[in-house]
């Protein structure tokens, strides 16, 4: 079946009990066993749920994975991932990461005795060379946030796997509507489901999909053990998300590709970092791995430095200040002192992420009125 197809049905079957189209919200915490000590599929809604089954299994199909775990975050999500690392081990990560993940790395991870160190991912020799005896995981972003940097996946897989290592994509800005790392060789693939899949700034959630069962059982073993489980209300907005995830993607990577070739032109702007323009370095290979769009992120420097670009994002009118990304409606924020303000700012600045750098994430409004908006914001910096 085709992606969209699949959005809809794959999980989605209608009730038996009732017949209604769309499957109940199963809100127990608790199930009746049929015997003491019976083997049933759902027991205690941390263990498992028949609601947030129904998003994972819909997710997996999609991603083309053996399964997914639903989190009550992406970054639950994500530590669920680190916690497969032991005392003494190494985690690899990409320079230009989200905020969060970035803090826990080194404000988490690395205090329990992991190593973390962090290259750019889009430069396979620095990766190559970074990966040491000791290295147990490659965590990567594709496109990179806020940089808007392109990762060579199924170049990256193979060489994590001809070391050993695991790869882990964090596909957040892609969703699988554009990008779909397993198929490209990834072993785990992590989703902020905040972002695309839930798509209208309502929901919180996080998720893995894996391609190996017992990778998923190994992940499965530590959700449970940990708990930070989606609930049932957020897994149906995350399941109701997925039915028009390609449709509103496509359409905000066609306006985002128009407003970046606005904003290229601009006198106030000094560069546009986005993989859709030709000019951007690793534009053959998101043209390669990203299936009918380049995203709907991307960001831009201004002329003004730090002052001028915290004018701007108050100026705007459409775009909203806000951090997060992948809504219907069109955020604007400043990295520096927003969604990477958890960065170390030497370090922050030494990755690229500067002052003057400000992150669009274009939602489903008409391009006239997104574009008119930044330019009266521009104008009046």
């Amino acid at each position: 079946m085709h992606f969209r197809t699949r959005a809809i049905h794959s999980g989605q079957e209608a009730d038996r009990g009732t017949g209604a189209v769309v499957p109940p919200i199963h809100v127990a915490s608790t199930f009746v066993q049929p015997a003491a000590g019976a083997q049933v599929e759902f027991d205690y809604s941390r263990s498992g749920n028949p609601t947030r089954k129904a998003f994972e299994t819909t997710l997996a199909a999609l991603e083309g994975g053996c399964g997914g775990l639903a989190f009550a975050s992406g970054m639950a999500a994500t530590h669920c991932v680190m916690m497969l690392l032991e005392q003494g081990d190494h985690v690899l990560a990409g320079a230009d990461i989200y905020g969060g993940t970035y803090r826990l790395l080194h404000k988490i991870v690395a205090r329990n005795g992991i190593d973390v160190s962090l290259v750019p991912t889009s430069d396979l020799d620095a990766v190559k060379k970074a990966i040491t005896p000791r290295t147990r995981l490659v965590w990567i972003e594709s496109p990179g946030n806020p940089l808007m940097s392109v990762t060579d996946i199924a170049a990256c897989a193979q060489l994590a796997h001809e070391r050993g290592v695991l790869l882990a994509v964090d596909n957040t800005l892609s969703s699988p509507a554009l990008t779909r790392p397993l198929e490209l060789g990834a072993d785990i693939v992590m989703h902020s489901a905040t972002k695309y899949i839930g798509g209208h700034s309502d929901v919180l959630g996080g998720a893995l999909v894996v391609k190996d069962r017992n990778l998923y059982d190994r992940l499965y073993f530590i959700q449970n053990a940990t708990g930070g489980v989606l609930g049932p209300f957020d897994s149906f907005l995350c399941s109701r998300g997925l039915k028009t995830l390609e449709l509103r993607v496509r359409e905000q990577s066609r306006t985002a590709l128009a407003i970046a070739e606005f904003l290229r032109s601009h006198p106030k702007v000094k560069r546009v970092l986005y993989p859709g323009l030709a000019d951007h370095p690793a534009h053959i290979i998101a043209q390669r791995q990203m299936d009918g769009g380049f995203g709907a992120v991307l960001s831009f420097e201004v002329t003004g430095g730090f002052a001028m670009a915290k004018k701007v994002v108050e100026s705007t009118k459409l775009f909203q200040l806000a951090v997060s990304l992948g809504a219907v409606e069109s955020l604007i924020e400043q990295p520096a002192a927003m969604s990477h303000a958890s960065y170390d700012r030497q370090q922050r600045l030494a990755e690229g992420i500067g002052d003057d750098l400000i992150r669009l994430s274009v939602g489903l409004e008409a391009f006239e009125d997104l574009r008119d908006d930044l330019d009266q914001a521009l104008r009046e910096s």
